[in-house]
């Protein structure tokens, strides 16, 4: 199986970029993240000449995920039990059994700024994802795939001296992080096609993608029982280059069939 997850900041947007990725990579499941429309308005017609099943989870401009597959797509879920709302739940978690494997599909709340009620937000979500994931895992393998607005370490960030009082670095943000991993999964850490750090996201302002000033933040956690099967794992920078693109760029994981 190939797995990939992509925050694409807006599908509408991104559509042709996508249609080219999918024909060209040919993952047999994709998460996206901020898909930016609603789950009627995905294009669902245009993925499926592909070969591509949609679960969708949208309510308009912003947030949005959901999960491509071609192996399958089974048990939909979309958000989960307890989730928190800013006021009310948001469009941020679509879940699917695609060929016998649990994917999510996860967009975290951006904390925007440690004091800001956002933040608490934020870190209620994921305490709340964590509780959801561990219930899921009795299903089998599990991946839980996104764009997690968490750096895990100081290595995953540019210049870790600049994000000192910013969120996505803060010690809450990355022990929650480090809950999900002890449900038992993995950080499956992609190699990266420039320099020593898997960045995932680059700002679009100041020429920082071509400076290679990111941040991984994209992260794929897979189940231990999955994650024994990754063959390889690489961030297509590449998908980050030309007109228009994404601030993010996928992450693409190839798993054996464990024979």
């Amino acid at each position: 199986m190939r797995l990939a997850t992509w925050n694409v900041n807006s599908v509408k947007a991104r559509l042709p970029r996508l249609l080219e990725w999918l024909a060209t990579t040919r993952p047999d499941v994709l998460c996206l993240q901020e898909t930016k429309c609603a789950a009627t308005a995905f294009p669902t017609a245009e993925v499926g000449e592909l070969g591509y099943a949609v679960a969708a989870h949208g309510d308009g401009r912003w947030n949005g995920v959901a999960v491509l597959s071609r192996v399958g797509l089974d048990d939909v879920a979309r958000g989960f039990s307890d989730e928190p709302g800013f006021p009310d739940p948001e469009a941020r978690a679509v879940a699917a059994t695609c060929a016998g494997v649990r994917v999510w599909s996860v967009y975290v709340p951006n904390g925007r700024t440690p004091d800001s009620p956002h933040y608490l937000y934020k870190l209620t979500w994921l305490a709340a994802l964590r509780d959801a994931l561990a219930a899921d895992l009795s299903r089998g393998p599990l991946a839980v795939c996104g764009d997690f607005n968490v750096a895990p370490t100081d290595a995953d960030v540019w210049d870790p001296a600049l994000f000192v009082g910013s969120t996505h670095v803060t010690p809450p943000e990355r022990e929650a992080l480090a809950e999900l991993r002890r449900l038992g999964l993995t950080d499956v850490v992609p190699t990266p096609m420039k320099g020593p750090h898997p960045y995932t996201y680059w700002d679009y302002r100041a020429g920082m993608f071509h400076q290679n000033k990111g941040m991984r933040i994209d992260l794929v956690y897979a189940s231990g029982d999955l994650a024994a099967l990754v063959g390889n794992a690489y961030v297509d920078r590449e998908a980050r280059k030309g007109k228009g693109p994404s601030d993010h760029a996928p992450i693409v994981v190839d798993l054996s069939d464990g024979s």
